[in-house]
């Protein structure tokens, strides 16, 4: 199958090859005395050099061949016949052929050169972001995996007898430990669904009061002495949403929130609906993003700010990306004036259903 489709594609190359320069004579032919057949010759020389930018140095030649023996028969004098009458037209002719010629070699070998160039810079980009999300994996399994190993292991010795409220905080720590692993676990494979489109979204009615606060609750082991307001309205219809994968989008983005910023700080959800449209916006009063080039690239797969806290894969904000594209909305980030950052989602909703209240 893939050798019939080259093969189509040879030929058709070689059809527009030899249609492009024999359309480009037929338009020259009845302006030759006006512009001088060599003049023409000129032209002819342009074309093949524009052909050759496209095609593959099989119909390149063609098209120089055809070119050349065209421009003899039709433009130098005595016309419609291959003799030429002057010896310096028949060095220009000579001349020609092989500008043409090596013109087309040389162009399609830039080519050649150039995806091989390309190729093997995306080689590196991958290998790049494959040390980097190596690097990083390594990092956050072994954290988690160190604090839950010691404090099994505590709570299985022998020598060592334990009182209910240590038991209690080291099944804590084993606790979040797991939490922590789990959330690993499910951005790569959200990573992994997005990246190959097999992701497959799970439309239903949702309470998005309830789906903020079910993210909202998640995150309060994390909260590090921030505090977490949520202003949600009551009156807000149902949605066709994914609850899931939306509730995902808000934790990664408070979780971001909670991660990078230091103690003290206010991090804001609250939200509104008009005109068919869901937005919500979780803000914080921390330090905001330093580089305008952060901005740009805080989505990226991978990408983390010069100076950022250490830990992290740096997949939360992508998946965020991706799962509100997903829903068919935008999502947008900016600094705020009086410091801080917003983060603000605008999804479409379609379809609403009214709550209704049965006595």
């Amino acid at each position: 199958m893939l050798f019939t489709h080259k093969t189509h594609s040879n030929l058709s190359q070689y059809g527009w090859s030899v249609a492009t320069v024999l359309a480009i004579a037929a338009i020259c032919f009845p302006f030759t005395d006006l512009i001088g057949y060599r003049t023409v010759s000129l032209i002819l020389l342009m074309v093949v050099s524009i052909l050759a930018m496209r095609f593959s140095i099989g119909p390149v030649s063609v098209a120089a061949i055809l070119s050349a023996l065209i421009w003899d028969f039709f433009f130098i004098p005595p016309h419609f016949t291959l003799t030429v009458g002057h010896g310096e037209d028949a060095l220009m002719l000579l001349m020609y052929f092989i500008i043409a010629l090596l013109n087309g070699i040389l162009t399609n070998q830039m080519k050649v050169y150039d995806r091989i160039m390309r190729r093997r810079e995306d080689k590196e980009s991958t290998l790049r972001l494959y040390n980097t999300l190596f690097n990083s994996l390594s990092h956050e399994l072994r954290t988690p995996i160190a604090t839950i190993l010691a404090a099994s292991e505590n709570l299985t010795s022998k020598d060592q007898q334990w009182s209910e409220q240590d038991k209690l905080a080291m099944n804590q720590v084993i606790h979040t430990g797991a939490e922590r692993l789990n959330r690993l676990v499910d951005n790569l494979l959200n990573v992994s669904r997005l990246e190959s489109g097999h992701l497959t979204l799970k439309w239903d009615w949702c309470d998005v009061g309830e789906l903020i606060n079910t993210a909202a609750l998640r995150l309060k082991p994390d909260l590090d002495n921030k505090t977490l307001d949520v202003k949600i309205p009551a009156n807000w219809p149902l949605m066709r949403l994914d609850f899931v994968l939306m509730e995902q989008a808000i934790y990664n983005l408070l979780h971001n929130a909670a991660t990078y910023t230091p103690p003290g700080t206010r991090i804001e959800v609250d939200g509104a609906y008009q005109n068919h449209q869901l937005t919500i916006r979780i803000s914080d009063n921390g330090q905001g993003f330093k580089e305008e080039e952060d901005l740009l690239r805080i989505f990226e797969k991978f990408y983390r700010p010069a100076g950022s806290k250490a830990g992290g894969v740096g997949l939360g904000l992508s998946i965020v990306k991706g799962v509100i594209k997903a829903n068919h909305g935008t999502i947008e980030v900016r600094n705020k004036p009086e410091g801080g950052v917003e983060f603000i989602l605008n999804i479409p909703t379609g379809q609403l259903l009214r709550p209704t209240l049965n006595y």
